[in-house]
């Protein structure tokens, strides 16, 4: 049997098929080709420009370059604030996977205290997390040595070298230098909003006060960068392109560290200011306060046990004395107002007054007396000066009265900011009618006027103030500008920062000037006068004027008995003055705290500034080594934390006082054996200590700074923001019936 035969497909339908699938297939393999070819074209030339920059920011990094900051030298070339290497170990905390152990551990290690770390945590909050930020600073070779072998175990932990300023001279300079510090989160934002912020990319530190902060932008420097290329873990490869950093230029001062350390060895332990400078140009040839502090100690962090000492001490080392610490001028405003009066008409030459020991206003029976019971006889304005005679200007004062006394003294100096070239300053008090009406909302009286005329009552000045008023008598009417810095110098020129003469008064007779100027050479060298003591034998032509300003009010009848009374409350030495008297070259102001008479304890500084500016040495002076000035700090500094824990101990005691008066007042006294004095104070005491130190400090938090009490009129000044707070106050007419001071 036959098999049947399949019929064959249609070869033409299946061809068809398949074509049409081939070339279905065909399409999508060239529009997906399309796609790609589009894509490629996309990101090879349509975005080329932004995917190379991406991948050239992952392959090249931008590394900011800290600039040296410009050094400080005094008027002779020596070095004041130099550059030097440390090392520092530092984190990066967004590469550190757990930053309290790793912290932990590198604290076995080194020492590392808890305060330190504490501050370093609060500062990881504070800077952004991709920022180096230093654990410890200022390590020993040993530290460093042990960390470099262990540092392999530690990501995001490095060891870097770096230079911070070094202030060799220590507490020597500081409250004309200044020091800098760690950039805060405020500083940062201020130099955003300046537009400041990239300059300081590699930066840490600013200038905080003093020179350091005032000529901050130009001791900087401008910041550079180095172009590196990264592998895959961000080690760097090799270094592309580099713009290097500009140094800050250098700033040479007006400043003399021999001048310097003759201030300070002229004021000892005693607390008080000398300032000297050239009153034909304003530049300042001394300017130091006492007691200071080292500023070395803020530049890698003060602890916080160092600092509350230093905020803490009643001594008040942080308040810039000459430009922040305020003083009724007391009688060394004299001779200015002598030239007040002969410039209105007020007095003359032979103008003369009866002196019986005290003065008497018209219809006012209570006397102003005085220094001397018996008086000076009839006296005229050589007189009154040389012997310091309060009446003389009691009635100068009166006669003359307040607006124009105002006007006078505040175009000489007195109430204004000196313009000299650091931010700490109080601009004084000139008291006039207007003020004493907002400040008290009393009308001004004529008692007030006469407390004026000894440079008492509600008048407030600064040693600088005193200084520049000086200036300006002898200059007949002329105010300069102090200034501590003399010149930048860099590569391309010096820049001149002393500032031309101002002429700020009228004059209407120069012989006017001139008869206070002779006055103030006979109280320096004429028999009688106030400071004829202090500048026997001087080789050069000195003039000047003493002063001594009470620092608490005096009942009337009552005598002056300085060691019946607290040592803060005794009265303050002053002394202004100039050489020679023909061509004078040098002013010197100096204030010598709670001291007594200007006559002998401030004019025997100033003889010693005067002496040592006009002998040889002076120009090539045998100064100190470094190492003569380590020790030296070293000694004061000691000498001053033996002062605080004497202090501490007081207070203490003082304390244990109150507290069994509290307890006596309000508990039956039973008799009790007394107890050892080494045993340990109760708890109760310890906790009336801490509550007194806590108040003590909030009070300090809220003033930022001191109150430096002058005649009732205490100013709480601040060392860094300048602010006043009025403290205590006497009424005009209490004043008024104060005693008056034997110069």
């Amino acid at each position: 049997m036959r098999k049947r035969r399949i019929a064959i497909a249609d070869h033409v339908a299946e061809a068809l098929l398949f074509n049409r699938r081939v070339l279905f297939a065909f399409v999508v393999v060239v529009l997906l080709f399309g796609v790609l070819l589009l894509n490629l074209y996309q990101l090879q030339v349509v975005k080329y420009d932004e995917y190379s920059t991406r991948a050239d920011g992952n392959r090249i990094k931008l590394v900011p370059l800290s600039p040296n900051r410009g050094m400080i030298f005094d008027r002779n070339g020596v070095l004041l604030a130099e550059n030097s290497p440390v090392h520092s170990l530092e984190l990066i905390p967004e590469q550190v996977e757990d930053l309290p152990t790793t912290v932990a551990e590198l604290a076995k290690l080194i020492s590392i205290d808890e305060e330190r770390q504490q501050a370093f945590y609060k500062e990881v909050k504070q800077q952004r997390r991709f920022k180096s930020i230093a654990l410890k600073e200022h390590l020993s070779e040993k530290e460093v040595a042990i960390l470099a072998v262990h540092l392999h175990q530690f990501s995001g932990v490095t060891l870097e070298a770096r230079l911070t300023r070094n202030y060799p001279y220590g507490d020597l300079f500081t409250h004309a230098l200044g020091y800098i510090g760690k950039i805060n989160e405020k500083e940062y934002k201020q130099l955003e909003e300046n537009q400041q912020s990239a300059n300081y990319a590699a930066s840490r530190d600013i200038g905080k006060v003093g020179l350091e902060k005032f000529y901050e932008t130009q001791l900087h420097g401008t910041v550079g960068y180095q172009e590196v290329e990264v592998n895959s873990r961000g080690r760097v490869i090799r270094t592309l392109r580099e713009q290097p950093a500009i140094s800050g230029d250098d700033l040479y001062l007006s400043l003399d560290l021999g001048l310097q350390l003759k201030a300070q060895e002229a004021l000892g332990e005693n607390r008080g200011s000398v300032v000297m400078l050239d009153p034909r140009d304003g530049a300042v040839l001394a300017f130091y306060s006492n007691p200071s502090y080292n500023p070395n100690l803020f530049v890698h962090g003060i602890s916080g046990k160092n600092y509350r000492m230093l905020l803490n001490s009643p001594d008040r080392p942080l308040v810039n004395r000459i430009t922040q610490g305020l003083f009724p001028p007391a009688s060394t405003i004299k001779p200015l107002l002598g030239v007040a009066g002969l410039e209105n008409g007020t007095v003359t030459e032979q103008t003369r007054v009866p002196d019986p020991g005290f003065y008497r206003l018209p219809k006012v029976s209570r006397p102003w007396r005085d220094h001397l019971k018996w008086g000076h006889g009839y006296v005229d304005i050589y007189t009154g000066i040389i012997k310091s005679c309060d009446t003389y200007f009691y009635d100068l004062a009166y006669k003359l009265g307040i607006d124009k006394i105002a006007d006078f003294m505040t175009k000489a100096g007195f109430g204004r900011p000196s313009g000299i070239d650091v931010h700490e300053e109080n601009q004084g008090n000139m008291p006039t009618r207007e003020w004493k009406k907002i400040k008290h909302k009393q009308n001004w009286g004529p008692g007030d006027t006469i407390n004026i005329g000894i440079g008492q009552g509600y008048w407030q000045a600064t040693p600088l103030q005193m200084a520049l008023t000086t200036a300006t008598l002898i200059n007949t009417g002329a105010r300069i500008t102090p200034r501590l810095a003399r010149n930048f110098h860099n590569q391309q020129q010096d820049q001149n920062l002393l500032i031309p003469l101002e002429q700020t008064i009228e004059v209407v007779n120069p012989n006017n000037w001139a008869i206070s100027r002779e006055a103030m050479r006979r109280t320096a060298q004429q028999e009688g006068g106030t400071a004829r003591g202090a500048f026997l034998g001087a080789s050069y032509n000195p003039a000047g004027k003493t002063g001594t300003q009470q620092v608490i009010n005096m009942a009337a009848g009552r005598e002056y008995n300085a060691k019946a009374i607290n040592e803060r409350h005794r009265d303050n030495a002053m002394f202004i003055g100039y050489a020679p008297h023909d061509k004078p070259e040098v002013v010197v102001a100096v204030v010598v705290e709670n001291a007594g008479g200007g006559g002998s304890n401030a004019a025997p500084v100033a003889r010693q500034m005067m002496d040592h500016y006009f002998t040889p040495q002076a120009d090539k002076p045998a100064l100190p080594t470094l190492a003569e000035v380590a020790l030296m700090q070293e000694q004061r500094a000691a000498r001053m934390l033996e002062r605080e824990q004497g202090y501490a101990a007081e207070k203490a005691a003082e304390a244990q006082r109150k507290l069994k008066q509290q307890q006596g007042q309000t508990t039956p006294a039973t008799p009790q054996a007394p107890a050892p004095s080494s045993l340990p104070a109760t708890p109760a005491v310890d906790q009336q200590v801490q509550n007194e130190q806590n108040a003590a400090q909030n009070r300090s938090a809220q003033t930022s700074g001191t109150a430096v009490t002058q005649n009732n009129n205490a100013v709480a000044v601040s060392p860094t923001t300048q602010q006043q707070k009025p403290a205590a106050e006497s009424a005009p007419q209490a004043q008024s019936e104060e005693n008056s001071i034997d110069e």
